[in-house]
């Protein structure tokens, strides 16, 4: 009889789970919300793995946020017959995912690195890459079938979404006033960002024609922009350039090829990156440090000039056409050549 009502109360209380979780997705879909992925270490590190397919097949892309909305997977694929492996990841430099392929005598291909001026040249934004290299050097067996298996219900259930919908992410949306020395949680607007499996990051079509969701990400620039510490400098300026320096000597050693990128932005946002990190100290310099060469947006009429929603990233059709004209310049300035050509 006690066995019964243990097994009773045990389908009970399954039953309000699965009822309650049913209640809250179609909650969730009704306020708009859609099913994406978690920038996570396991999907990271599920697509670390893809960075020895040949190297006339496979471009490899490393950065911060920009080149994640910027580069239209699906479109880039579909002209050139070539994988982008999207390995950046949001609010992180790329200069440790750098240093991980650099150190890894396996591979040797065609390297794309985003260059975001205010992460890139930090000591900051290294958390994320940290944590995604070190899961991806560890990983068990036991992880990659779980990763494996908890796709499909990721990829089909929007209450998943660690940054938006979980309780901690809920509670840090209530509005109290942050007490001094505590760094305010970035509440970016759950349509701004919508993360693909391929590592592709759109925004909704709810947050282009909102413009109030854009003014809350404009808001989470300009606090930015009031940090009062001074831009990378002198001897740590230094040691960044000849770390990364050493990097791409490494790549170029096995016959890789490394190429930097300077995606765009606009309005006040460019206008304080230009201001902090003026273009001959950082970006100039970089390019002659490393004998690496570049793109940098302005240089070219055809992407010099897109307006940023939110001053900093493209919107899913400005993608198209910067993904169209990257590759252009990739074929006509610097001699590429894809499987279709």
């Amino acid at each position: 009889m006690e066995t019964n009502l243990t097994f009773k109360t045990m389908l009970v209380a399954f039953g309000l789970v699965i009822a309650f979780c049913i209640s809250w997705e179609l909650y969730l879909r009704h306020k708009g919300a859609i099913s994406d992925y978690n920038e996570s270490p396991e999907l990271w590190a599920n697509t670390r793995d893809q960075v020895y397919e040949p190297s006339d097949k496979t471009t490899i892309f490393i950065g911060s946020s920009r080149i994640k909305f910027d580069l239209d997977i699906s479109l880039w694929e579909r002209l050139t017959h070539n994988h982008a492996v999207q390995l950046s990841l949001t609010g992180s430099s790329p200069r440790l995912c750098l240093t991980d392929l650099a150190n890894d005598l396996k591979f040797k291909g065609k390297l794309i690195v985003d260059v975001t001026e205010d992460l890139f040249f930090s000591k900051y934004g290294n958390l994320k890459p940290d944590g995604a290299i070190t899961y991806y050097k560890n990983r068990t067996p036991a992880q990659r079938l779980s990763f494996l298996l908890d796709q499909p219900i990721e990829s089909n259930l929007a209450f998943i979404n660690n940054e938006q919908y979980d309780l901690n992410s809920l509670l840090s949306k209530v509005k109290i006033k942050d007490r001094p020395g505590v760094f305010p949680f970035l509440d970016f607007p759950a349509s701004f960002m919508n993360l693909s499996y391929n590592g592709q990051v759109k925004m909704n079509d709810s947050f282009l024609s909102d413009t109030n969701e854009q003014n809350k990400v404009k808001a989470i620039w300009a606090m930015f922009a009031k940090d009062p510490t001074p831009p990378m400098h002198g001897k740590p300026l230094d040691s960044v350039m000849l770390s990364v320096k050493n990097d791409v000597n490494k790549i170029k050693a096995r016959g890789g090829e490394v190429i930097f990128i300077r995606t765009p932005s606009s309005g006040l946002y460019l206008k304080g990156e230009q201001h902090g990190f003026p273009r001959a100290a950082y970006w100039d310099r970089l390019l002659k440090e490393t004998g690496c060469r570049g793109i940098y947006f302005k240089d070219y009429p055809a992407i010099a000039n897109f307006n940023c929603p939110e001053f900093s990233h493209l919107k899913p059709a400005d993608a198209k056409i910067y993904t169209t004209n990257l590759i252009n310049i990739l074929k006509k300035d610097f001699g590429w050549k894809f499987n279709n050509d």
